[in-house]
């Protein structure tokens, strides 16, 4: 029998027949050419900033990951290449396991801690677990969370999590940093009152500029029975504004480059696509829960215990 350990911890270990096979440490390989390259495949030119990790182990033998990261002005993204020891040959795309969900590795990465979330719990429970990178001043997104507020609660009762997470488009959205601060701000005061903000902000989008933000935020607080000097101060302090940037940090590493960016069990969906489509995505992967529960079940043998004498 051959059984491959997979892990974080570095070496990967192969087993078979008994010898243990240590995986070879990872390849200097000439940066300078891999470059050369990439950017030849990838159409960048001389104005792209382009820089290249340190090739680390992959969990499969003789290939190596090779992260990969451009940007020109504010614009940004990082991508994935698998790498040969030799340095000769480059895979590009996504590597996947066959003994788990597809997108685990994926859902792995996306934090959700310390997000506002709706939905099931415990957070881990629920077969659905969703998680949106949102932009307030996006109008898909605007259509994306009308959607998902009204059809998640009443299809999947019980069954679903949606965590929202903060992806201001600074190019293109002016105000939108500026909400998604104001949104953390009430969601530093409960939950319940950052979904209130979250359906009013979308509701009210054509209404907000960048100059009226602030007095209309604070206006809507004192409808919905917030407190606002505790508002008023958040606004001006700098730890919602860095809670924020870390968001977006995270979703370039996620290599994310459109609002908004749905994630179903780690599976990215990108755009707002027609709730009859998304639905038949979340009933195949609640198909998929079931028959995983089922084979983890199937194979249970419990032995009767006598009774004392």
């Amino acid at each position: 029998m051959r059984r491959l350990i997979y892990g974080q911890a570095w070496p990967a270990i192969l087993f078979s027949t008994g010898v243990l096979l240590a995986q070879a440490p990872a390849p200097a390989i000439d940066k300078a050419r891999i470059e050369s390259f990439l950017r030849h495949l990838m159409l960048w030119g001389p104005q792209i900033q382009v820089s290249l990790s340190e090739p680390r182990p992959s969990g499969v033998p003789g290939l190596y990951e090779l992260r990969v990261a451009a940007s020109y002005q504010q614009a940004s993204l990082e991508e994935l290449f698998l790498i040969s020891a030799d340095g000769r040959h480059i895979v590009r795309g996504s590597l996947f396991r066959t003994d788990e969900p597809p997108y685990a590795a994926e859902a792995a990465r996306i934090r959700t801690e310390g997000h506002p979330a709706i939905g099931a719990e415990p957070a881990g429970k629920a077969p659905l677990q969703l998680v949106v990178f949102s932009d307030f001043q996006c109008n898909f997104c605007r259509e994306e969370a009308r959607s998902l507020r009204e059809n998640l609660p009443k299809a999947y009762p019980g069954q679903f999590r949606l965590v929202f997470r903060d992806l201001p488009l600074d190019q293109i959205h002016p105000w939108a940093r500026a909400a998604a601060i104001a949104g953390r701000c009430a969601f530093r005061q409960s939950g319940d009152l950052f979904w209130k903000y979250h359906d009013w902000i979308f509701d009210r989008q054509s209404e907000i500029k960048a100059d009226n933000l602030r007095a209309k935020a604070l206006e809507w607080l004192k409808s919905a029975g917030g407190d606002e000097k505790a508002f008023a101060a958040c606004l001006d302090s700098p730890e919602p504004a860095r809670e924020v940037a870390a968001s977006v940090a995270e979703a370039r590493q996620l290599r994310i480059q459109s609002t908004p960016t749905l994630y179903v069990n780690g599976r990215p969906i990108a755009g707002n696509i027609p709730w009859a489509q998304l639905k038949s995505i979340l009933d195949l992967e609640l198909e998929f829960a079931k028959k995983a529960a089922s084979a983890s079940e199937c194979c249970t043998i419990t032995l009767p215990v006598l009774p004392k004498q």
